[in-house]
């Protein structure tokens, strides 16, 4: 199988899950409860943002965050690739700008102070990453912030699941698990290793100012440079 298509065809299975499985399922399973050191980020830099800035939830969701970022008096505008999702937060906040984007075609230029990414970047392939990274660089002001999460595994299940692709004749690289989900579809995760998500940063002139680890996450604060 062509790996290109088959990416591509991956990027549109994570849509309509999405659309259709997940999202009328999400606040009752995940939308109420917040990691404390997600809350504790996302708190920090929305209160650190300038009183006139304005803030990028870039993969919103539902809106789980939105509660920190309201009571912070800040502007800020939610991104989703699920039309679905972003219904659901546009009808439980509707004074939110939101707009239906992937992170692979962000286009804004030095339009905001921060920008959060959360529990977002392990659906994105290999190849995306640097051209994501750019695109939330080129989206920042001079000075702005970055704050994302990226999802991390144990190296025994990254090394299972790579195997099981690779017998089941997908083109996958290391790092990329392709399980079942809810009714027996396919899902998609990568995990990078930190230290190449490190290189990425610095490669698309990003500093990184604080990482943190908890609870199977990696927590980067970046700026742009």
């Amino acid at each position: 199988m062509n790996r290109t298509e088959w990416l591509k065809q991956q990027r549109h299975n994570i849509e309509e899950r999405y659309d259709r499985l997940w999202a009328p399922i999400y606040d009752d399973n995940w939308g109420s409860t917040i990691d404390p050191v997600h809350e504790r980020f996302v708190t920090e830099l929305g209160r650190a943002c300038p009183e006139n800035g304005s803030i990028l939830d870039a993969a919103c969701g539902t809106g789980k965050y939105w509660p920190i970022l309201l009571a912070s008096g800040r502007r800020f505008t939610g991104i989703d690739q699920s039309r679905a999702m972003l219904a659901l937060a546009n009808r439980k906040y509707p004074q939110v700008r939101v707009k239906k984007f992937g992170l692979q075609e962000i286009n804004f230029q030095e339009a905001f102070d921060l920008i959060l990414c959360i529990d977002a970047m392990e659906m994105i392939f290999p190849e995306d990453w640097p051209k994501v990274l750019g695109n939330f660089q080129r989206a920042l002001k001079q000075g702005g912030q970055l704050y994302f999460t990226v999802e991390i595994a144990n190296n025994d299940l990254i090394e299972q699941e790579y195997q099981a692709g690779l017998s089941a004749g997908l083109p996958v690289v290391y790092g990329e698990s392709v399980v079942n989900a809810d009714e027996g579809e396919n899902g998609y995760h990568y995990y990078p290793s930190i230290d190449q998500v490190r290189k990425w940063i610095a490669d698309a002139g990003l500093l990184i100012k604080e990482e943190d680890e908890a609870n199977d996450y990696h927590h980067f604060w970046v700026q742009k440079i």
